[in-house]
């Protein structure tokens, strides 16, 4: 009892500090007047990315928003997007560092959550130069097209026998395998592997942790007791991860040691980290092999497979589009030739697939900043260390941008609504935008429309017990990127296209 009385007199006093620091600042965006202690908190609920949408119908683009001892200020339109992401995007280029990443200190070696620093801006080079770049994109063309066909010949086989297919881990073992062979030069798993679900699972569940609703983070006098076993979880998850590389980086280090010099390179992505990280003048080590390397299979794997396993849900939903995007494959391609990359911008309709998949379910849903300075916006005051949330679920569903905005439309973008997704038009920025947009969209791009293409083009598709596509279950469960709450199974059926 004694022990519970200290952490609510804690928690009382941090809470009227953060209080007495936030009417400094008089000028702050409007929003709800919170309860004591905690605040707004037990307005987020599970969906905060709805419930965040919600309060900014009331309290307008610009919103206020205090979460326990955490000022919190919310966008909520494409607008108010572009003043932080672009017209103020280096005073907002900072992270909130979550509790969950304190784990094994990733925080420190993290793209995602390192300050804008020296040390972040090397290692946004290095992946911008030696991982993302068109022409090393291009020279793995072949590899992605390989992995494609494993994946059709998986799905085939299901085919065969008239067995449903699960969307999401067929399309994440397939990525997986492609980051692998771009880093390792083998496969990790197979298309049936136990290793490959468990590797999905611990992928999901870091995800999950990292975009929990973690009390720690709104109270920091909670970290050391981690009150909802956050960190626990993700040291588990983090330990696995980091054995399974460290196995893959000693036998490489092992390999070149006992080969003749100069020994047999495999001029992966592995190979040049080293090549970089041992370099007597790098400022990196093994640690930050380590860290990227978890961050480009954790992020790569679960985005891409996530949108994936999106977009054939909503075409399996809407048989029309379903329609329209395999007649344009046949028209543009044909049923023999199998579809590659280059023929991605020959295909309208397919490019509207994807964009309007990412719309709906961006995968991420809510991009967190930090204010690094305080800085005037519109007249409000952001304070400086405060949390910007940028509610991309709300900007891409705002009813003022897009006309019948819940309903998957792709026709939305043929014709003269070229509305581009890279970071210039801030209607849609599923990947962020400014300099701390996702360095791996170049891939993501690439795989995405071509596994989807590829699997349109040669098979058919059927919901598993002849559910009719109305009854279809297209809720969401909220994580770091919004995952599809009941996984997607579908039948392949051969296609007869001439």
């Amino acid at each position: 009892m004694d022990f519970i009385l200290v952490v609510g007199l804690l928690l009382v006093l941090w809470s009227l500090r953060a209080w007495i620091s936030g009417t400094r600042h008089n000028r702050l965006p409007p929003g709800p007047v919170g309860l004591p202690i905690v605040g707004s908190l037990f307005k987020i609920g599970n969906k905060p990315n709805e419930s965040l949408a919600g309060l900014a119908k009331t309290y307008g683009p610009l919103m206020t928003l205090k979460l326990g001892c955490l000022t919190n200020i919310v966008v909520s339109s494409a607008t108010m997007a572009k003043e932080v992401l672009q017209t103020h995007d280096q005073a907002f280029a900072g992270r909130i560092i979550r509790d969950a990443t304190r784990v094994l200190n990733f925080h420190q070696k993290s793209i995602i959550w390192l300050p804008p620093s020296s040390r972040w801006r090397s290692l946004r080079k290095l992946c911008k130069d030696q991982i993302f770049t068109a022409q090393k994109l291009d020279a793995s063309e072949s590899l992605r097209r390989q992995k494609v066909r494993e994946l059709l010949a998986h799905v085939s086989e299901s085919a065969q026998v008239g067995r449903a297919v699960d969307i999401g881990q067929a399309t994440f073992t397939t990525t997986l395998n492609l980051l692998s062979n771009t880093i390792f030069s083998v496969d990790l798993v197979g298309p049936d592997s136990e290793i490959g679900q468990e590797f999905k699972a611990m992928v999901w569940g870091m995800m999950e942790e990292i975009g929990r609703t973690n009390l720690s983070d709104f109270f920091p006098i909670l970290i050391p007791l981690d009150p909802q076993g956050v960190r626990r979880r993700m040291t588990i998850y983090s330990r696995r991860l980091h054995k399974l590389l460290d196995e893959m980086i000693d036998q490489r280090l092992y390999s070149r040691a006992s080969l003749p010099s100069p020994p047999t390179r495999n001029n992966d992505l592995l190979d040049v980290l080293l090549d970089h990280f041992q370099d007597s003048t790098s400022e990196f080590g093994r640690p930050d092999i380590r860290a990227l390397l978890a961050e480009i299979f954790v992020a790569g794997t679960d985005t891409t497979s996530t949108t994936l396993e999106w977009a054939m849900a909503e075409l399996l939903h809407n048989p029309d589009s379903m329609a329209k995007v395999q007649s344009e494959l046949q028209k543009n391609v044909g049923g023999v030739k199998q579809v590659e990359e280059t023929d991605v911008a020959r295909l309208p309709y397919l490019q509207g697939v994807v964009k309007e998949t990412l719309r709906l379910h961006p995968p991420i849903s809510v991009v967190p900043r930090k204010a690094e300075t305080e800085v005037e916006i519109c007249g409000f005051t952001i304070p400086k260390d405060a949390q910007v949330l940028v509610n991309l679920w709300a900007i891409f569903r705002d009813p003022s941008i897009w006309t019948n905005p819940v309903s998957f439309v792709p026709e939305r973008f043929l014709g003269s609504s070229r509305i581009d997704f890279i970071g210039r038009d801030f209607e849609l920025i599923p990947f962020g935008a400014g300099r701390r947009i996702c360095p791996g969209m170049p891939l993501a791009l690439r795989m995405v429309h071509l596994m989807l293409a590829s699997l349109l083009q040669s098979f058919d598709w059927k919901i598993e017990d002849g559910m009719s596509p109305k009854d279809m279950d297209m809720t969401d469960k909220f994580g770091v990127t919004l995952q599809k709450a009941l996984p997607l199974r579908a039948i392949p059926i051969e296609a007869r296209r001439s």
